[in-house]
């Protein structure tokens, strides 16, 4: 249904499930691929956001299959129950108190904070059904100079915030620094039992 409306028409329309406002549409990911825009951001009604998420956020992905329609009032409606959208917000990653679907983390560069590009996420690794990294692809001379694999896995901790108009992650640290991590280090070692993709 989202399909019908270019985010133009839907951006600051009130969500709502049923009788209760979920939240206020506030944008999307600028990505050229239609696939990697699945959701839409929106700003978290706080009653929301302290009732359903297990760490309240103040923005959030809606998935574009949720909306059913735009109703007479002019409010968007959608169609599933506050538990299916609460499932939802379980399978994202926080980052910087605000909440990102899968769909909105693959392809994006990773820059570490002192603004090198690592690589790109592939992929989401989960743990115990939760995400706790990023699967990157590093860039090649970043993998040649530091003797890299062909992909690695960032820890979800050290994610410190994005870039919305140019699709980066960046770290909390510098690339040097983030290999020395423990957690780095425990998520790229032979030991750690990453969940099947399709468990949820």
């Amino acid at each position: 249904m989202v399909d019908d409306y270019g985010i133009q028409e839907l951006m600051q329309r009130e969500v709502y499930i049923g009788e209760k406002l979920v939240g206020i549409v506030v944008g999307e990911r600028f990505h050229p691929r239609d696939e990697l825009v699945q959701s839409m951001r929106i700003e978290v009604s706080p009653e929301v956001a302290q009732q359903y998420m297990r760490k309240p956020a103040g923005l959030a992905p809606l998935p574009k299959e949720l909306v059913h329609s735009i109703r007479p009032d002019g409010k968007i409606k959608l169609s599933k129950s506050m538990r299916e959208l609460q499932r939802r917000w379980r399978n994202t990653v926080r980052i910087e108190e605000q909440l990102y679907a899968p769909d909105e983390l693959l392809d994006r560069a990773i820059l570490d904070n002192d603004g090198i590009d690592i690589g790109n996420v592939i992929d989401l690794i989960k743990i115990k059904r939760t995400y706790k990294g990023l699967l990157v692809k590093p860039h090649f001379m970043i993998r040649a100079r530091n003797n890299l694999p062909e992909t690695i896995a960032v820890p979800c901790g050290q994610l410190a915030k994005t870039t919305a108009r140019l699709d980066e992650v960046i770290l909390k640290c510098s690339f040097s620094r983030l290999v020395t991590l423990p957690s780095y280090l425990k998520l790229n070692s032979d030991d750690v039992i990453f969940d099947d993709d399709d468990l949820e």
